[in-house]
């Protein structure tokens, strides 16, 4: 097992080009089940969790290649419906072929998910959407065991939270039942947007993008798609903070400023200068330019276009090195603080209680490196902003969760002037 090793101290100083995003890859790899034939993905990150997806979709009969960053996917043979815990257990959203499978064959049998340990995330979601359609589900020995005889029928189906995963599942679904179905407030993440776009290439009809009204007038059959995958806002947003942590200056390229609203608010609000572009952020906490301390900034995570969940963690580890106190909300998962003790053992000042945690930033100088455990995908990435801004050296062990949504993370920070790299346990 490897482990990253970090040199902090170091401004993060260049350019670095964003990946396509984790989780808009994995629902339209998952999409292409709806369509015999072969289906083609641009800007297809080369991760853990794609890689997990794609064996779980051979398992089920399909073939694929990859040629640099775009997959051929022939789903032609879809022959199995049934994804075994073995394939599903590293990661949730392998619950999402639990709609193409259903909408193709009319039965499935999907391993609850698992995944990051960031809280319970219940798919129940998914199953409730399932019989409003007419599916017959059973939770049996760990699976989910779903089918229906003929189509699925038109329905309006209402979520008491935003659900993600729960959104796209239904929408795929949904694309090929009869009649029309409804889907009130449904998540609206540009993930979602991206899976919108591939199925109406394929022929479906859906209206209300953008919306947390979506309506769906099923379509007997499909086309295979040809499909773009947006860049990571995840990502972006992560590198931009590690520049902000680190006094550095850099250009993020390759990005989507408008799926980061509420992001660079929060970064402005800190002191630090940001300026967008088409598909461009330039991020300057420099020093010696004068920016000054970082401003302590209070967030609260919430469902897009809100503070995302997935940046909660990044931001925590920036906050510890600013001058003053911030408050953390965290109001989408319930055991998404799991990166405080390892913050703690680096020497930041934080304090939960509950949902909230109490931030005193101890300044520039605040941290100091030493070994960490990464618990799950996001807090590995707190972590080596934490490690990149300490002084001293940062091991971080347990990295294959930050694999499963970075990629080539050391080759980028190396190329911003991080001193890192990976060594065995």
């Amino acid at each position: 097992m490897e482990k990253l090793v970090i040199q902090g101290g170091k401004p993060l100083v260049g350019e670095v080009r964003i990946s396509g995003a984790k989780n808009a890859a994995l629902p339209l790899i998952a999409a292409t089940l709806l369509a015999p034939g072969t289906h083609i993905l641009h800007n297809v990150p080369d991760l853990r969790d794609t890689r997990t997806i794609l064996k779980l979709l051979e398992s089920l009969g399909i073939t694929w290649r990859r040629q640099d960053t775009t997959l051929m996917i022939d789903s032609t043979h879809l022959t199995f419906s049934e994804a075994s815990y073995d394939l599903v257990k590293t990661m949730r959203a392998s619950v999402l072929v639990l709609g193409p499978l259903l909408a193709r064959l009319g039965r499935a049998k999907v391993s609850l998910p698992g995944g990051c340990a960031i809280g319970a995330r219940p798919i129940n979601f998914h199953i409730t959407g399932f019989e409003k359609l007419g599916v017959t589900c059973r939770l049996e020995n760990g699976y989910v065991d779903a089918e229906i005889e003929g189509r699925m029928q038109g329905s309006t189906i209402y979520f008491d939270i935003p659900s993600v995963t729960g959104t796209e599942n239904l929408l795929m679904a949904a694309v090929l039942a009869k009649g029309t179905t409804v889907i009130k407030n449904a998540a609206r993440e540009p993930e979602i947007g991206n899976l919108i776009d591939m199925l109406t290439g394929m022929g479906a009809e859906i209206q209300g993008r953008e919306t947390d009204r979506l309506e769906i007038c099923g379509v007997e059959r499909l086309s295979p798609a040809d499909c773009t995958i947006i860049p990571d806002r995840i990502e972006a947003g992560t590198y931009l903070i590690a520049v902000g942590a680190t006094g550095g200056e850099a250009t993020i390229k390759g990005c989507n400023p408008a799926h980061l609203p509420s992001l660079l608010e929060k970064l402005r609000a800190t002191g630090m200068e940001i300026k967008e572009n088409a598909d461009t952020i330039f991020v300057s906490a420099d020093r010696r330019k004068g920016n000054g301390k970082l401003r302590s900034v209070d967030i609260k995570t919430m469902p897009y276009p809100g503070y995302p969940t997935d940046l909660q963690a990044q931001f925590m580890a920036l906050m510890t090195l600013s001058s003053g106190v911030c408050v953390i909300n965290e109001t989408i998962f319930e055991n998404r603080f799991m990166h405080v003790g390892e913050l703690q053992r680096m020497g930041a000042d934080i304090r939960t209680n509950g949902h909230t945690a109490v931030i005193n930033g101890k300044g520039a100088d605040g941290l100091c490196g030493a070994p960490v455990m990464a618990t799950d995908l996001r807090a590995s990435s707190s972590l080596v902003i934490a490690g990149l801004a300490a002084s001293g050296r940062t091991e971080i062990s347990r990295i294959y969760h930050l694999e499963r949504g970075y990629e080539q993370m050391v080759d980028k920070l190396t190329r911003l002037g991080a001193e890192v790299w990976k060594e065995q346990e």
